[in-house]
């Protein structure tokens, strides 16, 4: 307890950590409830079509592979604390004319809502990594992570059953007015922190095409990073196909309907309650390579076993032991992310890997409902296990190699 009671303590008296998580809670609410609301509305206006719902999921995931290699790069040339709150802000504004255009009944503006949220995400969250960077202690940083990464499972645990009561009580417009209000009060609670200071602002002199490509140069001339982009690669694949259709594993596999989705990702969301908890006592011990693997490890086992469950009870276990281990992969990438780059190039790191997961992860999701209609669900699940044990693979040089993790320089 000794060990783990001071770097809690410190970090909640850090501004820019208190701040940065109190308004990613925030835009935790508008995502889950624009998730699970827009989800079920999809699916009652098209009766459960499985291309819809893959769809949504394109129209979610889509514009944060085609902007963050744009958004990171900008996201280190402009102004951190600026530029995540007039993100946040249009983002309201963007809901407000979905729900101007669903009062005049044009039901698939809800696309639309997903679609600019998430483009704007790609501006807003590198900003707040780089925050992060600049203003956590580098041996604060794991401890950080898993302190988000908890924040986040917080919200697997009521996110679903929020947007569920949402839509099911309100309808689709209350649903989306919520979603329009988190992001204004993200916003409000972001002006709190100390305004920019020039160092925030890179002022290298090049053009944005210059240090775009230079972002690519740096990526690629650190073995750790060129390791987490194979990762990324392999997950985004595995996690694309099981998205859009772990509804119908609900429906079909287990004939119930698809309002139980919500109490298995409530399962899952609990696990990763309890798993947060566990890394943030364990932060400064583990080193995040091994976090990373035993993470993989155990995302293999639990998707082979869906891929094999048709009762309830093995689809709760096996969502309960993969939310308990997911946030050792959450927090073990951030973390070797954040250690391995130096601050004038975290956006620009953002930017290039994580196209890398949704891109792959898109080009899944956008085949998945064709590909259900040709193999079983089993079979689909069972390909998506594979891929998360293969990724395990680009882990191993890094635990061999023990590469060490000190924090970088600043320079650009």
């Amino acid at each position: 307890m000794s060990n783990a009671s001071p770097p809690r303590s410190s970090l909640f008296q850090n501004t820019y950590f208190r701040t940065i998580l109190l308004s990613g809670a925030l835009l935790q609410i508008g995502v889950w409830v624009r998730n699970f609301a827009i989800l079920l509305f999809v699916m009652d206006q098209t009766n459960n079509d499985p291309y819809a719902v893959s769809l949504i999921s394109v129209a979610q995931f889509g514009p944060i592979f085609l902007f963050s290699i744009i958004g990171g790069t900008f996201a280190d040339r402009w102004r951190p604390r600026k530029t995540m709150i007039i993100c946040d802000l249009l983002s309201a504004l963007s809901v407000g004319a979905v729900l101007l255009t669903l009062v005049l009944g044009t039901w698939k503006a809800v696309f639309f809502a997903t679609l600019i949220s998430a483009t704007l995400s790609q501006f807003s969250q590198p900003s707040g990594m780089k925050l992060l960077k600049l203003h956590v202690p580098g041996h604060e940083l794991q401890p950080a992570m898993a302190m988000f990464q908890t924040m986040m499972a917080v919200f697997m645990v009521i996110g679903p059953a929020l947007g569920t009561l949402l839509y099911q009580s309100f309808g689709i417009s209350s649903a989306i007015g919520v979603m329009g209000v988190s992001f204004v009060l993200s916003a409000v609670v972001l002006f709190q922190l100390p305004r920019d200071e020039d160092g925030q602002k890179n002022h290298t002199g090049e053009s944005f095409w210059a240090e775009f490509a230079a972002g690519f140069r740096y990526v690629w001339s650190k073995p750790s990073l060129r390791a987490l982009g194979a990762i990324f690669t392999c997950i985004g694949l595995a996690s694309g196909l099981i998205q859009p259709l772990f509804v119908f594993l609900v429906v079909e596999r287990l004939g119930l309907p698809k309002e139980y989705l919500q109490w298995l990702m409530m399962v899952n969301g609990a696990a990763m309650l309890i798993g947060g908890g566990a890394v943030m006592n364990i932060a400064k011990k583990v080193s995040p390579q091994m976090l990373i693997a035993a993470g993989l490890l155990i995302s293999a086992i639990g998707t082979f076993g869906n891929s094999l469950s048709t009762a309830l009870w093995a689809v709760m276990f096996f969502q309960f032991i993969n939310g308990l281990f997911f946030p050792c992969i959450h927090v073990g990438i951030n973390t070797l992310l954040l250690k391995t780059s130096d601050a004038a190039y975290i956006g620009r790191v953002n930017g290039v890997l994580t196209p890398l997961f949704m891109g792959t992860m898109v080009v899944s999701m956008s085949i998945a409902g064709w590909l259900k209609s040709l193999y079983s669900l089993p079979l689909l699940f069972g390909g998506a296990g594979l891929l998360f044990a293969v990724s395990i693979l680009f882990v191993l040089p890094m635990l061999r190699r023990k590469e060490v993790l000190a924090a970088p320089s600043q320079k650009a």
